[in-house]
């Protein structure tokens, strides 16, 4: 008797959940669509989260709209999908920042490990080590050589303190072991300014706000910091190639979509389905390398653990950096 009450519990069970799953994969999207962005209108996020949406909007069947949501470390745009209904409907654009924020922001008003659903990458984009053209320094070797020779004497320029850049220029101190002075500036046109004046020896930024300098042969690009070459710049070597304590350096600037942690697991896989197969069209991939962004789809698995990864390493960076958490 209690045998067979069990099985018509555990049948009702696996009925409700495997229809439950049914019925919201079956009526999804119901409505449109919207892509929270934490930047402004025009930038590389904006730009990137436009041409997915316009891709995915055509299979999905409803329309995707952006809203730009801008402000420090992404809060206003988290809180608003962290709290929107779980339905699939309302998406955040991820990024390394999002990453960074977690490790850097003492208290934020969700748990960027808990309240998302990774859905899928979008891109990734590099960073690079840049100096003056016909400056001291030709190659990554003499830069870390002459770095070796007098301690605490080599300037390295970076956007804002707690940025992806900054982090990844105190990563790249620490992992090298020299002893070298991370200075931030407000954004990435002082630091091209001060790298030109001499102010500084050498930079750290995104490889693609320096294209147009390095076109016009202002700035020379050393190295890429990513475990790849940049397409963009196949004859730079990568930071890793330089071996010894760099041999294993990685890290890359990168975006991604999430939903509100409890959607359901079928809106999720096939809101990653779609939008690995708009990553995957030859258009969608110019348009992203035109930004110098490389366009990178995954499963919603591969994200989580790329969040979790960036959030535990930045944490340790900056604790070993000594930056206040704020």
């Amino acid at each position: 008797m209690g045998s067979a009450v069990h099985r018509r519990t555990l049948l009702a069970w696996l009925a409700a959940s495997f229809g439950g799953a049914a019925s919201a994969q079956a009526t999804f999207p119901s409505r449109l669509l919207r892509i929270v962005v934490p930047n402004a209108a025009g930038g590389a996020a904006d730009i990137t989260a436009r041409t997915v949406g316009q891709k995915i909007a055509g299979p999905l069947g409803q329309s995707v709209v952006i809203e730009n949501k801008p402000s420090a470390g992404g809060v206003v745009a988290g809180d608003l999908v962290a709290r929107a209904e779980p339905d699939g409907h309302t998406l955040l654009l991820v990024s390394s920042g999002t990453g960074v924020s977690a490790a850097l922001f003492q208290s934020l008003p969700f748990d960027t490990l808990k309240d998302f659903a990774p859905v899928s990458l979008l891109a990734t984009f590099d960073l690079a080590v840049v100096v003056k053209e016909g400056g001291r320094f030709a190659t990554l070797a003499e830069l870390l050589a002459y770095a070796r020779a007098h301690p605490g004497k080599l300037n390295i320029g970076t956007p804002q303190i707690g940025t992806t850049q900054n982090l990844a220029a105190e990563l790249f101190k620490v992992t090298a072991g020299i002893d070298a002075q991370v200075v931030p500036f407000n954004g990435t046109p002082p630091v091209i300014t001060a790298l030109r004046g001499g102010e500084i020896d050498v930079m750290i930024d995104i490889l693609g706000g320096l294209m147009p300098q390095i076109g016009s042969k202002a700035l020379r690009p050393l190295a890429v910091m990513g475990a790849q070459r940049a397409p963009q710049l196949p004859d730079v070597p990568k930071v890793r190639e330089s071996g010894g304590p760099l041999a294993g350096f990685n890290v890359t600037s990168w975006n991604g979509l999430a939903v509100p942690a409890k959607t359901p697991p079928a809106v999720v896989e096939r809101l990653s389905r779609e939008v690995q197969a708009a990553l995957a069209q030859p258009d969608v991939k110019k348009r992203l390398l035109e930004l110098n962004l490389n366009a990178q789809g995954s499963t919603p698995a591969q994200l989580g653990e790329h969040l979790a990864a960036d959030v535990r390493r930045w944490s340790d960076v900056i604790a070993k950096a000594k930056i206040a958490r704020q």
